[in-house]
Order: C-alpha cells, then sequence, then structure tokens
C-alpha cells in the first residue's frame, strides 16, 4: 500500500508538472502534428526516459548534484537558445506556402526517440523541480532512501509524464482535425509558445545570477508547513 501511494505521488507531482506548456510537450505536440502519432511518441519516451534518470541521479546523489551551478547555468543558456530557434523554425514553417512547411529542428533526419533524449538532457528546468519535491518527500517521510521507494517513484513519474505529454500529442491531432488540416495556424500558435516561453526562460535567467540551493530551499519550505 505504502509503495502504491509512492507511485501515485509520483505520477501526480509528474502529470500536473507536464501540464504547463514548455519545451518538451509542446515540441511533441508539434510532432505529433508534422509527422505523426507514434513519432511524437517515440520522442516523449526518449525525453522521459532522461527525466527519470535524473529524477535517479537527484535521489542518489543530491550533494553533488547541488554544487552543480555552473553546469545547470551553462545549460540554462544552451536550452534558451534551441526554444528560440524553435520558435524561428514554427514561424518559418507556417509560412511556408499551402502550410506544407515543417520545423527543421524537429522534423529532421534523427530517430524521434533520440531526439528527445538530447533534448531532454540538456533541459536543466526539470533537474531543480524533481530534485526540490523530492527533498519534500524525504523531508515528509513519504519518500526514504529505499530501492523500492526509488523504483516505485521513478516508475510514477515515467507514467505521468507520459500521460502528460500523450495529452499534448492527441490534444494537437485533434486541434489540427478541428482547423480543417490548416497546420500553417497551429505552427504560428506553437512558435508563439516558443517564443513566450524563450521570453519568461530569458526574464528568469536574467533575475537571478546562480541557480537556487533546491535542498534548502525546499527544506525551509518544508519546516513553514
Amino acid at each position: 500500500m505504502q509503495l502504491l501511494r509512492i507511485f501515485g505521488v509520483g505520477l501526480c507531482i509528474s502529470f500536473l508538472g507536464t501540464l504547463p506548456l514548455g519545451t518538451l510537450n509542446v515540441a511533441a505536440m508539434q510532432i505529433a502534428v508534422t509527422d505523426g502519432v507514434n513519432p511524437a511518441l517515440g520522442f516523449s519516451l526518449g525525453a522521459l526516459l532522461v527525466e527519470i534518470c535524473y529524477v535517479r541521479l537527484s535521489l542518489v546523489a543530491m550533494d553533488w548534484v547541488s554544487k552543480q551551478k555552473k553546469l545547470f547555468r551553462f545549460l540554462e543558456w544552451f536550452t534558451l537558445v534551441i526554444i528560440v530557434a524553435l520558435a524561428v523554425s514554427s514561424f518559418i514553417a507556417a509560412a511556408h506556402p499551402l502550410g506544407e512547411g515543417k520545423n527543421v529542428i524537429l522534423s529532421n533526419s534523427m530517430p524521434r526517440f533520440f531526439l528527445g533524449i538530447t533534448m531532454s538532457a540538456v533541459n536543466p528546468v526539470q533537474i531543480p523541480f524533481w530534485f526540490g519535491w523530492s527533498t519534500v518527500l524525504f523531508t515528509k517521510q513519504i519518500l526514504q532512501p529505499r530501492s523500492d521507494h526509488y523504483n516505485a517513484y521513478i516508475l510514477g513519474i515515467g507514467c505521468g509524464t507520459f500521460i502528460g505529454n500523450a495529452v499534448f500529442i492527441f490534444g494537437g491531432r485533434m486541434m489540427v482535425n478541428s482547423l480543417n488540416a490548416n497546420q500553417h495556424v497551429l505552427n504560428y500558435v506553437i512558435g508563439g509558445v516558443f517564443a513566450v516561453t524563450a521570453l519568461i526562460q530569458f526574464w528568469r535567467m536574467m533575475r537571478k545570477k546562480n541557480i537556487p540551493e533546491p535542498m534548502q530551499e525546499m527544506d525551509k519550505r518544508a519546516t513553514t508547513d
């Protein structure tokens, strides 16, 4: 029963964390629109594989992860460049005659599974996110340093992320159908989402000079609850 609870907690946190518009879920939606559902699902599987690896790393090496500020800072800038490139590519695809254009970054020759792995690997947002949540669960004694707890937690996270991405994948296909297959309209929308995401990320990066200490921050929150 306890393992089921941990599984459910991981699933809920992951699912709800996937729903806000972000680089990976919007990319999965655009791949579903331009290339089909199966490539988009492959992209999502690759992305969640990296995510659960990051979660596992944060569970067993919290002290090491919390000290990698320069690495996270570099990945933030690298991710910003990718988001801007995705926005530009989406607008170019939308401007293609008859709306037949594709995002050259997401619709390249790389297998979508490996594309998901690559884009997820350079996305640093998920690291402090799961680092913080795991710390809270340890503090609340919901999660304990045991292999069976880790496995149930990670399995729940994987399921939650996949379900959340599926919402965007199948939702994107439904939007195209409702727009009478006018993919260029959706490409403009997706390009706008990427552009806004880039602006938000840039604002956050300018607002803080360093990655915060997730463990310390979450410890403070936990003690005030």
